[in-house]
């Protein structure tokens, strides 16, 4: 087999005052227009309108007729499940990091409990940190102050 059989690499042109698009221009500077969707999402959209009443009646019908799980799919649309649940157990007051302590220590004796689910009591442990970190800045605030006031009075 000759070198000249095999193909040639081209080369790659050089890009100069010629080159299409100018370095920090777009070629559209304006952008789609707002609301501009694509087509394919434009022409699932007509699809899923069309054949959507039909599968919900369908969906309807199984549900009365007995179908468990057709009766789950339209129950879960109606009625999303709920992502949480107002919770109601005792807290000491948090005023100093020492009682955060006792705070966590009364989810974790939640939970064990039965009174708290874990999610539930890993929520509760993620605002006692949310009041640690706003006690903590509080502290440090003071002390910045005090230190500046000792430093206002030696000058």
């Amino acid at each position: 087999m000759a070198t000249d059989d095999l193909p040639r690499q081209r080369k790659p042109k050089p890009r100069g005052p010629g080159k299409r698009f100018q370095p920090g221009k777009s070629g559209n500077p304006a952008g789609p227009k707002p609301g501009t969707r694509h087509a394919a999402l434009a022409a699932l959209d007509v699809i899923g309108q069309d054949g959507a009443e039909a599968v919900l009646k369908a969906v309807v019908a199984q549900a009365l007729e007995g179908d468990t799980r057709a009766a789950d799919i339209l129950l879960r649309r109606v009625w999303p499940e709920r992502k949480g649940r107002p919770v109601t157990f005792n807290l000491p007051i948090m005023k100093t990091p020492a009682d955060l302590t006792d705070a966590m220590s009364a989810v974790s004796v939640a939970m064990a409990a039965g009174e708290l689910s874990p999610e539930e009591a890993a929520s509760a442990a993620s605002v006692i940190e949310v009041h640690r970190r706003a006690l903590d800045t509080h502290d440090l605030a003071a002390r910045i102050a005090a230190l500046e006031a000792g430093n206002a009075q030696r000058a």
